[in-house]
C-alpha cells in the first residue's frame, strides 16, 4: 500500500479553526466527508493523539496525515450475487460474506460490496462519497454478516445519527482462543493506530486513542476456545478483534492479532479443524435499529454461516 504522509504545522493565523474545516481548505483534493472518515479512522493525528473533526486547533499544533492514495472515482457495476435480507424505499440489509471488501481503497478497485450494491439497485445515497454510494457503516474484509445500506441522503443521515448515538444494536459471534473465565465482561479500552506499525491497530493509555466499550457473554467453552457473543457500544475500527486480544483471547483465525496462537493448539482434532479456516471467526448475528422513515424498529438475524458453524460442531 502506498502511503502519503503530510505535516501540518499550525500557527496563530490558524488557530481557532475546526480540524475538518483546516483541512478541507489545505487538501483540494479530498472531500471533507472523507476527512472527517480518516479522522475518525486515526489516519489523521493532532500531536500524535487521535481527535474529533471538530477539534479547535491551536498555536503549536502538529497535524500528522497518512493516508493511501486516494481509490478510483468510477464504480463500475459487477454483477456479483448479494445476499438481501431486506429491501425497502429506504434501505437494504445485506448478509456480506467473508472474503469481501465494503468499499474501493488503496489496491482495491473491484470485487467490493460497493461494486455489487451499484450494479443490484438504481438508487444508493451519497452522503459518504462517490466511492462509498450507500455505505453507513462497514464491516472487515473477513468479517461476515449484516450490514445495513442506505437508498439516499436523507436516510444515510439519520441512520448515521442512530449509530453515533449508540442507538443501534450490533451482536457479533467470535470463537476465541483459550477458555474465558468470566461468564460475562465488558472491555472499557482506547484505540488507536498502534505507534509501532500504522496499519494495525491497539489498545491506547494515557489518554490517546478513541474510546472503545464492549461486552462479551460466553456462549459455549471448548478444551482450547470459547465461543462468544460480543456487542459492541462503538464501532471503532477492529475493535472486537482489539479488545479480545487486549485480553489474551485474540480471535480464532485473525492473522493479524491472533499472535500465532494457533501455533499452540495441542488437540490434534482442533488443529485439524482450526487450519482448515481460511478467515477469521467473528460474524455480525444481529442488528436491530429505528428504521429511517416510519421510526419503527426493525430487527435481523443471520445464522453462522457454514464454513463457522461447521468448526464449532468438529472442536473439541
Amino acid at each position: 500500500m502506498s502511503v502519503e504522509t503530510q505535516l501540518f504545522s499550525i500557527g496563530t493565523e490558524a488557530a481557532g479553526a475546526r480540524l475538518d474545516s483546516f483541512l478541507a481548505s489545505q487538501l483540494k483534493d479530498l472531500s471533507r466527508t472523507r476527512i472527517q472518515h480518516s479522522i475518525a479512522d486515526g489516519d489523521i493525528l493532532v500531536n500524535e493523539r487521535v481527535v474529533k473533526p471538530s477539534y479547535r486547533l491551536r498555536d503549536g499544533d502538529q497535524i500528522e496525515i497518512d493516508l493511501p492514495e486516494p481509490p478510483p472515482v468510477e464504480i463500475v457495476p459487477e454483477p456479483i450475487p448479494l445476499d438481501i435480507v431486506y429491501e425497502d424505499d429506504e434501505l437494504i440489509v445485506v448478509n456480506k460474506p467473508a472474503g469481501m471488501v465494503v468499499h474501493p481503497g488503496a489496491g482495491i478497485d473491484s470485487g467490493t460490496l460497493v461494486h455489487a450494491l451499484v450494479y443490484h439497485f438504481n438508487s444508493l445515497s451519497e452522503a459518504a462519497g462517490s466511492t462509498r454510494p450507500g455505505i453507513v457503516h462497514r464491516l472487515d474484509k473477513e468479517t461476515s454478516g449484516l450490514l445495513v445500506v442506505a437508498k439516499n441522503n436523507t436516510a444515510h443521515e439519520r441512520l448515521a445519527e442512530s449509530f453515533h448515538n449508540r442507538e443501534v444494536f450490533k451482536l457479533y459471534n467470535a470463537l476465541v482462543y483459550g477458555q474465558v473465565s468470566r461468564d460475562r465482561g465488558e472491555i472499557d479500552a482506547r484505540i488507536g493506530r498502534s505507534p509501532h506499525n500504522r496499519t494495525r491497530m491497539s489498545v491506547l493509555r494515557g489518554g490517546a486513542g478513541r474510546a472503545a466499550h464492549t461486552i462479551f457473554e460466553v456462549v459455549k467453552r471448548y478444551q482450547e476456545f470459547t465461543l462468544l457473543d460480543v456487542q459492541i457500544k462503538t464501532g471503532r475500527t477492529h475493535q472486537i478483534r482489539v479488545h479480545l486480544a487486549h485480553i489474551g483471547h485474540p480471535v480464532v483465525g485473525d492473522a493479524t492479532y491472533g499472535g500465532g496462537r494457533e501455533n499452540s493448539i495441542r488437540n490434534a482434532t482442533n488443529k485439524r479443524v482450526v487450519r482448515s479456516l481460511k478467515r477469521q471467526f467473528l460474524h455480525s448475528a444481529e442488528l436491530a435499529f429505528d428504521h429511517p422513515g416510519t421510526r419503527a424498529r426493525l430487527e435481523f438475524a443471520a445464522p453462522l454461516p457454514l464454513e463457522l458453524s461447521s468448526i464449532v460442531s468438529e472442536i473439541v
